[in-house]
């Protein structure tokens, strides 16, 4: 099964409401890896966000499974607007991700992705085109993950936008809670 996923970044501080607490992070990669695991997933598709990307990445990896990352443009402006600028040692694992993925020519940067909202939704299309591509190459179905509070978020909610975009190409969505 090949796994489409998106989720919450771990909160700013002083967030309100609490999507995704730092300290939550522990819970959230074993419940990831144990979803991998009953799934028997063989790949994983998403971009590399501080939060549920890194932790599928790193759990992922960890497993042994292919991994493909998609960033909306240059792995040092996303790693400066996504990964660390919320607490936690994300910049390590990100560097240790991107470097693994590089390797397997599994690393896809848009770049014309634009910018705000509007790269944030291509990269989430271009998740789910990854993801089909790879289910078909290997004769596997596709299977989109949410990993957040399960909670829509007021204006644009990526994550909800995610689970969207999937059902409306007919995969399944399968979830994983943050808190």
């Amino acid at each position: 099964m090949i796994i489409a996923l998106a989720g919450r970044r771990i909160d700013a501080p002083g967030a309100d409401p609490v999507r995704f607490p730092l300290a939550n992070q522990k819970l959230v990669r074993e419940r990831i890896k144990q979803f991998l695991i009953v799934k028997d997933a063989s790949a994983l598709v998403t971009s590399a966000a501080c939060g549920a990307d890194l932790l599928a990445l790193e759990s992922a990896l960890g497993l042994g499974l292919r991994c493909r990352v998609v960033l909306p443009f240059a792995p040092a402006r996303f790693r400066t607007t996504s990964v660390v600028d919320r607490p936690g040692d994300w910049g390590a694992v990100y560097d240790r991700v991107i470097d693994a993925v590089k390797q397997n020519d599994d690393l896809v940067v848009l770049g014309d992705a634009g910018t705000g909202q509007a790269a944030y939704s291509a990269t989430n299309e271009a998740v789910l085109d990854q993801a089909q591509a790879l289910a078909r190459d290997a004769s596997a179905p596709v299977l989109a993950l949410i990993v957040w509070d399960q909670q829509t978020r007021a204006g644009m909610d990526a994550s909800a936008a995610f689970a969207d975009a999937a059902r409306r190409r007919g995969i399944e969505i399968g979830q994983i809670a943050t808190l």
